[in-house]
């Protein structure tokens, strides 16, 4: 990502300067946002995962949900929008962030290693028929690859979020949705984007009938 200090001042200073620095940010971002709007693909396949956690949740499933740093903050953020609500009153939805448990992480970091953090909470967890989304920016992290290897093997349906490549992420999920960005900020700025497309959507199926999405 591109840093103030990274642009001519071009006799600007202060408060103007700073001024001229969040509108690139911003315009960065919306730009980002309406190459994803632009995909035909990528639309249909946020659609997609949304009906598939729909049918997942009708037959009593759940949504695991994990990802490091940041994505582990999103993935504690979409989590919650399914268990209290995202815009409508209505019963509570079975979502989880893995990343949440402290003494889990650090005791499955200490004795298997930090690798195993996520694959280990979803061999506890997970049963088949439950849909496992994985967060990385890269597609690489190597704990949220194994937690989608251990989801599969066990049966689970596997979602990634991921950056432009999709990197290793793009070939191990059963549906990967790549932001068409190299640049971290801008692929969690849609990570959240897509997460809350996807809530809304499961929200009001679940709520209204299959009609809800719309």
């Amino acid at each position: 990502m591109q840093t103030l200090s990274a642009h001519p001042t071009n006799g600007r200073n202060g408060l103007e300067e700073l001024v001229h620095g969040v509108g690139l940010t911003i315009a960065a971002s919306i730009g980002t946002h309406q190459r994803l709007l632009n995909s035909e693909e990528t639309v249909r396949l946020i659609a997609a995962v949304a009906e598939l956690i729909v049918k997942a949740m009708r037959q009593g499933r759940k949504l695991l949900l994990f990802g490091n740093g940041g994505s582990a903050a999103d993935a504690q953020h979409l989590a919650a929008e399914f268990v209290g609500r995202f815009a409508i009153e209505r019963a509570a939805l079975p979502a989880f962030a893995l990343s949440v448990n402290t003494s889990c992480l650090t005791a499955i970091g200490n004795d298997y290693g930090f690798d195993q953090v996520f694959a280990r909470q979803i061999e506890a967890f997970g049963k088949p028929g439950d849909v496992a989304v994985g967060i990385s920016t890269s597609g690489n992290s190597a704990n949220v690859l194994l937690g989608l290897a251990k989801a599969k093997e066990i049966g689970l349906t596997t979602v990634a979020l991921t950056g432009d490549s999709g990197g290793k992420m793009k070939n191990d999920a059963d549906y990967c949705v790549c932001v068409p960005s190299s640049e971290t900020p801008r692929i969690q700025e849609c990570h959240i984007l897509i997460g809350h497309v996807i809530a809304e959507l499961v929200e009001k199926a679940i709520v209204y009938g299959p009609s809800g999405i719309s």
